[in-house]
């Protein structure tokens, strides 16, 4: 039975270089994009203390990969948004969010690919329908990623309270709603479950 590979191990230096064991070499931050596109797994140590320090490192790609011209992938608007969270009682939802939208994309990329190829390859200009197609396509992939989403959020509402635009499990009947109308605890978590469903809203739309 053959066993998986294990990640590459680079060492990050205090002069900032870093070091790839596997191949005993220095490289970039451009290697390691390069890495990353080819498949290669990878994590990122410290030299001296031993600390993983892969996703800064990452984070810095993503950085430079920002930077070049023509190479932007993230919004203003998406990156303002995400600022925000930071702190927030929405943090810790984000991520799992973000990976499993991002898993989603990367699952069906195939087939935008051969629709935009498809749209590129007309000579009615960008608003061709192939290209309305394409782009109708990513925005329906969108929502289904938000109804799944949506969905797993009811884990959070334990009283099965409705909340705005979201389809919650069975929900207390009149009489058992009654009893709890006055409970103040009822009624901060309908509050904020709201504001979550309106958060993640802002959040796919950026």
């Amino acid at each position: 039975m053959a066993t998986e590979k294990k990640p590459t191990t680079i060492k990050k230096y205090a002069n900032r270089r870093l070091y790839d064991t596997g191949t005993s070499t220095y490289v970039t931050l451009e290697d390691l994009a390069a890495m990353v596109k080819r498949g290669e797994d990878f994590v990122v140590c410290d030299a001296k203390t031993g600390d993983d320090i892969t996703r800064p490192v990452l984070t810095q790609i993503i950085f430079e990969q920002e930077g070049k011209e023509g190479q932007s992938l993230l919004p203003i608007t998406f990156l303002r948004q995400l600022i925000r969270f930071y702190g927030d009682s929405m943090q810790m939802l984000v991520p799992s969010y973000l990976e499993f939208s991002i898993d989603k994309l990367t699952k069906e990329q195939q087939k935008f690919r051969d629709q935009f190829a498809s749209a590129l390859g007309v000579s009615a200009g960008p608003f061709a329908e192939p290209t309305r197609a394409a782009f109708q396509s990513l925005e329906e992939q969108a929502r289904k990623n938000m109804a799944v989403f949506r969905q797993a959020l009811t884990m959070f509402n334990p009283f099965g309270v409705p909340t705005e635009g979201m389809t919650t499990g069975p929900t207390l009947n009149e009489h058992e709603a009654g009893a709890h109308k006055e409970g103040g605890d009822v009624a901060d978590l309908k509050r904020q479950l709201d504001e979550l469903n309106k958060r993640i809203d802002n959040l796919s739309k950026g």
